[in-house]
């Protein structure tokens, strides 16, 4: 499993090689980092850092490009080490060592585009101002940049529209959501449209209101509860009335 696949949700890669070694007055240890979240590896930057019994004394950092210490010591070192060949080698070890290694080693999806998973559903709105709310979700795609709008009879909405931004769900994947509130009419057709790398061209995915057969029978079942209620109700307060009145029969 690929370093990334750990470290996805994040979207930070770090590679990281160490090296140490006793001696009598402690311990050193050496560690070298590649980091970066960019897919072009444009934001790479290469981090090597020296520890003398678990204290940071000097750091390279290509950002920098030069070593910087901590301490007395290490400054001293820092200082002698910025006017030594290393210091050349290890501005290198941005493009040697991190980006080299990376593009050899890993294989996430940022080489290509996902298209997204997408699904509509109907969700329920807590003390909304319309009586209905659309979702309009996209999941599992790459690159990032998206685009979720939605049709109404063939006219982009423009007004009660919200939408999250791109977001990350694991393995440099991304998700988005978009909803809808509006006021049903009848007859009328609602469309997300989703626009992405994937895509030669706009995908729109229709709104289909009809229930499964499922949640159609818990309905069907519901309505004749309540119609056989009324029935029953009704008939009820028939013979309370012709009670009351003493026009009701009574068989001998």
């Amino acid at each position: 499993m690929s370093l990334l696949k750990h470290l996805s949700c994040v979207l930070i890669l770090t590679l990281s090689v160490l090296t140490g070694a006793e001696s009598a007055n402690g311990y050193y240890m050496r560690w070298n980092r590649c980091i970066y979240s960019s897919p072009d590896l444009s934001d790479m930057v290469y981090i090597d850092n020296f520890y003398i019994n678990k204290f940071l004394f000097t750091q390279f950092n290509s950002t920098v490009g030069r070593f910087v210490g901590f301490s007395k010591n290490g400054m001293s070192l820092a200082e002698r080490w910025n006017k030594d060949i290393f210091v050349i080698a290890e501005r290198a070890g941005v493009d040697i060592y991190c980006r080299y290694y990376v593009k050899s080693k890993d294989t996430p999806p940022r080489e290509k585009t996902v298209k997204p998973k997408v699904m509509l559903s109907s969700v329920k709105q807590a003390g909304g101002r319309h009586p209905a709310v659309l979702m309009c979700s996209a999941y599992e795609f790459y690159p990032p940049h998206i685009k979720v709008s939605w049709l109404r009879d063939g006219k982009l909405m423009t007004s009660e529209v919200t939408s999250t931004m791109e977001m990350a769900d694991g393995d440099w994947y991304y998700q988005i959501h978009s909803e809808l509130e509006y006021i049903p009419k009848s007859g009328e057709k609602i469309s997300c449209v989703v626009e992405h790398a994937s895509f030669n061209k706009p995908m729109i995915y229709d709104w289909d209101p009809s229930l499964p057969e499922s949640e159609r029978n818990k309905i069907v079942i519901g309505a004749s509860g309540l119609v056989m209620g009324m029935i029953i109700a009704a008939a009820g307060l028939i013979y309370y009335k012709k009670k009351s009145t003493g026009r009701i029969l009574v068989a001998n």
